[in-house]
């Protein structure tokens, strides 16, 4: 099955800044384009703007002025749902509401042609729900643009337990016409990204809500350590805490409730007093004009130590090993085999997030995960109160001395960076395993959908595939509410790689 004839006309239903963006992505790849809106002169509005926009790619040169004119040729508003008679596919992007959706189709089944394709771009809703109401479901796709839409490259083609394969494959086909970067995905909760992106958003709020750490340091740790383009915090202020908060809760529900959704009460008080992030001046982050930036924890400036003594390889994190060479600090290798850690000159233990605690163990700081450590420009520390000052000054010179900034955070199993892409992993493996989507499809919806640096798989096979399982294995033992089991698919992916090694 092929990707829609450029000749064939394309409707958007509903003219918000989703809609418009859809109907601007179709239009410049080349289709007749119909706009509607239920709302009188809105659809003569959002061809106006859709004009502006234009306009203004003719100015970047992404556009002739000749491929404009002829763009905005082919754009026409639509008076009524009949306008849309002819044609090949109809893209809803009206209010999230079921009953508002399903009324849309069952209407528009009554007018176009019974080989029109139907979409919905609901980010939210069950693309089988919706079109449950549907005298023939098969030709309903969910085609989930991610905002904006001419800008963003990856579409979410979601099958619906009734879609057909023709129908999927013509919808895939076409967004990759349009230029766009298609996955597949089974109609899950949240689809891939909203649905693996849970624990980005909710680790962090739980390590700010155990009081280990304050946003700014959270979010510092995430950007600088761990490759994210930006916090959680940072960015949920920047998507709508409102927003963030009812597609967790969405998910959370349609998950009957599972524990690993579970919203945050911090982001719920947040909501509730009108602390919205960006838009209204104020969220995790004050946005008012004469607001000072928030400023992550540092620590002051520490004397490295003059030696380690390296007990095993550090596993992810080997290349500490190099920096700390070429730092011109000695490393001094155990041949024993104690486990993967580094003694340092107070007989303290400088050990990788494995989701245990420091208080746990006599005189351990935990250093987090990072993406690259060669390229990363902050590490964050933890330590109990019953850790040796001493020992944490050594932790926090000798990582000072490879050129980090160094954030200390409280005794926080698993810590920020190591558990949220723990989680991730896990989340992707548990996808993969229920027929949600591919590994491949996982990992470029991740890295395109919410740039991601890596995607979920593409972590697994770095870190090694029973880390994440190991650093969940821990967490749950420390927090029983089901919230870090590991899922089924890692353990049987960690098991199947330990019989491999030999290790069980």
């Amino acid at each position: 099955m092929t990707a829609i004839d450029l000749s064939s006309p394309v409707a958007v239903v509903g003219t918000g800044t989703m809609g418009q963006g859809i109907a601007q992505v179709a239009l410049v790849a080349g289709h007749p384009v119909r706009l509607y809106d239920t709302v009188p002169g809105r659809a003569e509005t959002a061809a106006e703007a859709i004009g502006a926009r234009l306009d203004r790619l003719v100015a970047k040169d992404r556009l002739t002025g000749a491929e404009r004119d002829a763009a905005r040729a082919r754009l026409q508003p639509a008076a009524s749902l009949t306008d849309l008679a002819d044609c090949a596919l109809v893209i809803e992007a009206v209010l999230e509401r079921l009953d508002a959706k399903q009324q849309l189709f069952s209407d528009l089944e009554d007018i176009v042609g019974d080989d029109c394709l139907l979409a919905t771009n609901t980010s939210s809703l069950s693309v089988t729900a919706i079109g449950g109401a549907l005298r023939n479901p098969g030709r309903l796709v969910g085609l989930h643009f991610f905002n904006p839409a001419p800008l963003l490259p990856l579409v979410e083609v979601v099958s619906g337990f009734a879609t057909d394969v023709t129908s999927a494959t013509r919808a895939y086909e076409t967004a990759r016409a349009w230029g766009k970067t298609p996955v597949a995905c089974a109609d899950t909760p949240g689809f891939i990204v909203n649905r693996i992106a849970r624990p980005f958003y909710a680790e962090a709020f739980a390590v700010h809500e155990s009081q280990a750490a304050d946003p700014a340091t959270i979010d510092a740790v995430l950007r600088e350590s761990g490759g994210f383009r930006m916090g959680a915090f940072e960015l949920t202020d920047l998507i709508g805490q409102d927003v963030n908060e009812s597609v967790t809760h969405s998910v959370w529900q349609s998950f009957f409730q599972d524990v690993r959704f579970t919203p945050s009460l911090a982001q719920r008080r947040l909501v509730e007093s009108g602390r919205l992030g960006r838009k209204t001046g104020h969220g995790w982050y004050d946005h008012g004009d004469d607001a000072e930036r928030a400023e992550p924890h540092t620590a002051e400036k520490a004397q490295p130590p003059a030696y380690v003594v390296a007990e095993g390889d550090l596993g992810p994190a080997a290349d500490v090993l190099g920096l700390i060479r070429e730092a011109g600090i000695q490393v001094r290798e155990d041949e024993e085999d104690h486990g993967t850690r580094l003694v340092l000159p107070s007989g303290g233990q400088l050990v990788l997030a494995d989701g245990q605690t420091s208080g746990e163990f006599r005189d351990v700081v935990y250093f987090d995960l990072a993406l690259d450590y060669r390229k990363a420009t902050r590490i964050a520390l933890s330590a109990s109160q019953d850790t040796a000052p001493q020992t944490l000054s050594e932790a926090i010179g000798l990582f000072q001395a490879l050129g980090k900034d160094v954030s200390v955070i409280g005794d926080c199993p698993g810590m920020i960076v190591a558990r949220t892409v723990a989680r991730i992993v896990d989340l992707a493996h548990d996808a993969v395993a229920k027929g949600v989507a591919t590994e491949e499809d996982i990992d470029t919806a991740m890295r395109l959908g919410v740039n991601y640096p890596l995607g979920p798989f593409e972590w697994s096979r770095r870190l090694g595939t029973s880390w994440s399982y190991d650093v969940l294995d821990e967490l749950h033992v420390r927090d029983p509410s089901g919230r870090y089991a590991p899922s089924l698919a890692l353990y049987r992916q960690a098991y199947a790689t330990g019989k491999r090694e030999g290790t069980q």
